[in-house]
């Protein structure tokens, strides 16, 4: 990774740092920055702060071991904020929370990518009391026929005055789906590339 161009005397040698999870881009946390954490960041991809109150550099998940592994760095039009989307290891908050601005999880769309990652732990786990461990274990077909019967019950749905009855199987036709490319060795992200490449500008 390349190091942001950062105003740093017009911030007195310390910029502010956003971290964001990567998947769903939910905000976990705030930290500070001199030039030294920015280049240990970098080269480690490990989120690293210097502490204001220790003056010192200090790694997120050094005594935890919950690590933010670095995705991207951005700066801001201003040059002196940055932008960090990162994978975590474990919960953010040293409260144990997920991030450090409350214990509430993913919301809207990012819940997606969190029940995309629930869907690979619980698979990785092998537990037979889990519904989808079963579904995955019976093999792609199987799978492949939930996401077909999803799909004709959330079509059947739709032509129904029943939203609340329709939103329901949509639901379960996304959860059946993210099984599916997880079961295929995807994820959710896979085919959100698609549709992202599919909607880039051309050039």
């Amino acid at each position: 990774m390349k190091l942001p161009k950062i105003d740093w005397k017009k911030t007195d040698g310390l910029v502010p740092a956003i971290v964001q999870d990567a998947r769903t881009q939910q905000v976990l946390m705030l930290g500070y920055m001199n030039a030294a954490a920015l280049k240990k960041t970098l080269s480690s991809k490990k989120v690293t702060f210097f502490s204001r109150t220790k003056q010192r550099l200090w790694t997120k998940g050094e005594s935890s071991k919950h690590f933010l592994k670095v995705v991207s760095v951005q700066v801001d039009c201003d040059n002196d904020t940055l932008l960090i989307k990162a994978n975590p290891e474990g919960p953010t908050c040293h409260r144990g929370t997920v991030s450090c601005f409350g214990d509430e999880g993913a919301t809207g769309t990012g819940f997606l990518a969190h029940l995309d990652s629930v869907v690979a732990a619980r698979i990785k786990s092998g537990d037979k009391s889990s519904y989808t461990v079963r579904l995955v274990q019976e093999g792609i077909a199987r799978c492949a026929q939930k996401v077909g019967e999803e799909g004709v019950e959330t079509a059947l749905a739709a032509m129904k005055r029943d939203n609340k009855e329709f939103a329901g199987e949509a639901a379960d036709l996304l959860y059946h789906l993210i099984v599916l490319l997880r079961a295929k060795k995807l994820s959710l992200i896979d085919a959100i590339s698609v549709l992202e490449k599919r909607h880039a500008p051309k050039k």
